[in-house]
């Protein structure tokens, strides 16, 4: 079959017998040179992509946002890929809003184009990826930094029946990243920390996590019921991958130089970084709350052992001042452990996270009534040892007291009522949940 040439602005064409299988075919200058596109009388269509009668495998979306300096290319590389390895597939750019002739360069060169309209990374991927036909779905930024002629090894991967294949840019997953195409910030730091994080945090199995090629099934995608409109999008996807025990794999890419000359990056790093950290530390309610909650509880059960005995250890005397430093320990554990609940069932219930037996079962056990018995014992005892502390008042016709005794009596006691106002609180509102989840 022969292929077209496409024309750019240095006037120079490029035939078959240039080097490099996607520039013969795009027409396109090497990488990082500024071109400017017109296209072609016959543009190359991958086989089915016009018909919707026949079952399409693959779909190659490619989310984009003023991204002509580069879109032709990765387009090219796209259909040369489909046709070379015979995949019955289409291409679909997921366009955001471009007002750089984008949307126009996509339609002339013979790809569907769908018009996202709310704006951010993952509501442009999600629209593409919902208007996309295929069983199997590789997504790819169009900013030239990936090569789409890698698309036979990922397809080759969801054949073989993974759920997500992730493509892999740093050395630790046999990646290469080219001289210039990842700030050192980023490669070094905050792709290899947050990586390393999601391994160990949610047994992901990736190196990579934030690169921006990857391939999945539709039934996966369909599955996970993405939430996130930004950046976090292709995060959320790992993260539950990982919670739901998804048959996941790394193909190894290389990076090359963003391609783009009229704007900037989209990626912010510190910005980035922070909204990384935010949803890590918001999928892991365990972490967030639940571990500082109970370390919490553990230092003020230790102050009350200390000081509710008056315990002296080489010289230092644990007193009424202890108490109050414990009880400000159990009120915030006590909080952040209810609060670890709440976001958890919310997380469950909004369908950010999979379901959890175990809130679950908590949700059986700890019902509304359970809670208010627990709040009422918690409160009588407490209300009990503040009536003890003003009956010593009395005893001594409301005059001076001795602390050191009625502090002994004042802060449990005042600590177990605030603990029983709580749990009153915390049942009705997990109730509430409960019963929203159901």
């Amino acid at each position: 079959m022969s292929r077209p040439s496409y024309r750019f602005d240095s006037g120079r064409e490029r035939s078959s017998s240039d080097s490099g299988p996607a520039s013969y075919l795009s027409g396109s200058p090497a990488r990082g040179t500024s071109t400017t596109f017109t296209a072609p009388s016959d543009p190359i269509v991958p086989r089915s992509v016009n018909d919707s009668t026949e079952e399409v495998e693959l779909s190659v979306v490619i989310p984009c946002l003023n991204e002509a300096d580069t879109l032709a290319d990765c387009i090219a590389q796209a259909q040369l890929a489909l046709i070379e390895n015979e995949i019955i597939g289409e291409i679909v750019v997921a366009d955001n809003g471009s007002t750089d002739g984008s949307h126009e360069i996509a339609k002339q060169m013979g790809v569907r184009v769908v018009n996202v309209p709310n704006k951010g990374y993952g509501s442009a991927l999600m629209g593409g990826i919902e208007a996309a036909r295929g069983r199997y779905i590789i997504m790819g930024d169009a900013d030239g930094s990936y090569d789409f002629d890698e698309i036979p090894r990922f397809a080759e991967k969801l054949r073989e029946g993974y759920d997500l294949v992730q493509g892999c840019r740093l050395p630790s997953g046999g990646g290469r990243v080219m001289p210039g195409a990842m700030p050192l910030l980023h490669r070094w730091i905050g792709n290899p920390l947050f990586s390393l994080m999601a391994r160990r945090w949610f047994k992901s199995p990736l190196h990579d996590i934030y690169c921006g090629m990857r391939g999945f099934t539709k039934s996966h995608y369909e599955r996970l019921a993405q939430r996130c409109t930004g950046m976090e999008f292709a995060t959320e996807m790992t993260i539950k991958t990982a919670l739901l025990d998804a048959k996941t794999t790394e193909v190894s890419l290389t990076l090359h130089p963003d391609g783009r000359k009229v704007h900037a990056p989209h990626l912010k790093t510190f910005r980035d970084g922070w909204r990384t950290l935010r949803f890590f530390l918001l999928c892991s309610p365990r972490r967030l709350f639940l571990v500082p909650g109970a370390i919490l509880i553990a230092l003020g059960l230790l102050a009350y052992g200390l000081a509710m005995p008056g315990v002296e250890l080489h010289g230092v005397r644990f007193d009424a001042h202890t108490l109050l430093f414990g009880t400000l320990a159990l009120l915030c554990g006590y909080q952040a452990i209810f609060f670890a609940i709440f976001a958890k069932a919310l997380a469950i219930k909004d369908g950010l996270l999979p379901s959890d037996y175990r809130i679950r079962v908590f949700l059986d056990t700890f019902n509304l009534e359970v809670g208010l018995i627990i709040a009422g014992g918690a409160l009588i005892v407490g209300l009990i040892l503040l009536g003890a502390a003003v009956n010593h008042w009395r005893l001594v016709d409301f005059g001076p007291l001795n602390y050191s005794r009625t502090m002994r009596l004042v802060v449990p006691g005042a600590t177990l009522t605030a603990l029983g106002f709580q749990t009153i609180l915390s049942a009705f509102l997990i109730s509430f949940l409960d019963l929203q989840h159901r």
